[in-house]
């Protein structure tokens, strides 16, 4: 695998070349947001891109900790699970991760090849409303990219791509999809086979048990896919896992994968799900006072409105998904944290009278 390359032989090394990598990863971040259509998805990108993105991809979560740093303010945003026009909407609602200048080098580069842009004609490629969704932004994902939904493909190359385009921007969690046992089984691999190969399916997993597992946001926010542990008393406890390494069904690092916070219980038991534990109010109240904590952010479980607080506030979860898989009627949701450290909740109302298939969101009022 490690034998793909980009056309013309692009490799990284020169300024030269790293600007011809970004060029690379903004093309296909722009073909993703302006001209991939649910008809149209199978040229999107050549097999040798996903290998070469892939690959990338790996090594640079590799090179990172395995828990990240983040600053506010940021936008943290939980499953996705293959719903890629949901994904793409609620960057359009609230704000994309790159700057009017960058989106119009992107129109120029895919469409002009150099020449002039013409302004009547670029609003229209990159839709209305530019001036408020441009930014840019910064996303915090929580993992939970693939299997369920129909484009987990398309979910997980736009975002590898904007990782490595702007790795201060956009930050991607593990969560327990992102694991073969589990995404050979409930869709993934189906849609990998069936589209490309076999082997496209494995270079995504060499990317995947590599992906970090814990951030921490300015000192104040833990976020995580699952939930806590309570083997975890440090985070430099992290610094020991040696990666690649796929999820195990005890320990910590099951925990921060599968964990699911439990209102009948006070602090930890074992969980119905078959991997991880449980966790009770008390146990989230001890966690946060021992790490100085205001907040743990987790994702992993459909909630209703798109968020549910739990532990007098002190956790909450979100589920950015809306009307996931097509049968549950749940809002999404992603988290906004401003500088000053408040927090404010983007919701979407799924649509169910849309016939196409080309549409399952909308803006919730603010009611």
């Amino acid at each position: 695998m490690s034998g793909f390359e980009f056309e013309g032989n692009l490799k990284q090394g020169s300024p030269d070349d790293e600007k011809k990598i970004n060029k690379w990863l903004e093309g296909i971040i722009f073909r993703y947001f302006h001209v991939w259509s649910p008809v149209n998805c199978q040229g999107m990108v050549k097999s040798y891109e996903i290998y070469e993105l892939c690959l990338r991809a790996r090594e640079f979560f590799w090179s990172k900790p395995i828990y990240r740093e983040i600053e506010v303010p940021v936008t943290i945003v939980g499953d996705i699970h293959g719903q890629f026009e949901d994904l793409k909407t609620l960057f359009d609602m609230n704000g994309w991760p790159f700057s009017e200048d960058e989106a119009k080098e992107m129109y120029k580069m895919l469409y002009l090849k150099g020449k002039r842009a013409d302004k009547e004609k670029m609003p229209k490629v990159l839709g209305a409303g530019l001036d408020r969704q441009l930014g840019p932004k910064k996303y915090l994902f929580l993992g939970d990219y693939v299997d369920r939904g129909p484009f987990s493909m398309e979910v997980v190359i736009l975002l590898f791509a904007m990782q490595l385009r702007w790795p201060e921007r956009i930050t991607l969690l593990r969560g327990n999809h992102e694991s073969r046992p589990v995404n050979r089984q409930y869709g993934f691999y189906g849609e990998c086979a069936r589209r490309y190969n076999e082997r496209i399916y494995e270079v995504f997993q060499l990317a995947f048990n590599c992906m970090p597992l814990t951030a921490v946001v300015s000192k104040r926010i833990m976020c995580m896919h699952g939930g806590i542990s309570e083997d975890l008393f440090d985070l430099k406890q992290l610094d020991a896992i040696k990666r690649p390494m796929d999820i195990p069904d005890v320990g910590i690092i099951a925990d921060l994968t599968w964990a699911d916070p439990e209102p009948e219980i006070e602090l930890y038991q074992e969980s119905p799900r078959g991997a991880a534990k449980i966790f009770g109010a008390k146990a989230v109240e001890e966690f946060c006072k021992h790490f100085e904590l205001d907040l743990i952010v987790r994702a992993h479980q459909v909630v209703q409105e798109g968020y549910e607080f739990f532990a007098d506030r002190r956790l909450v979860t979100i589920f950015s998904a809306p009307y996931y898989c097509a049968q549950t009627n749940n809002v999404g949701a992603v988290l906004h944290v401003s500088k000053e450290m408040v927090g404010a909740f983007s919701l979407v109302k799924p649509v169910t009278d849309i016939q196409d298939g080309l549409a399952t969101v909308v803006p919730a009022d603010d009611d």
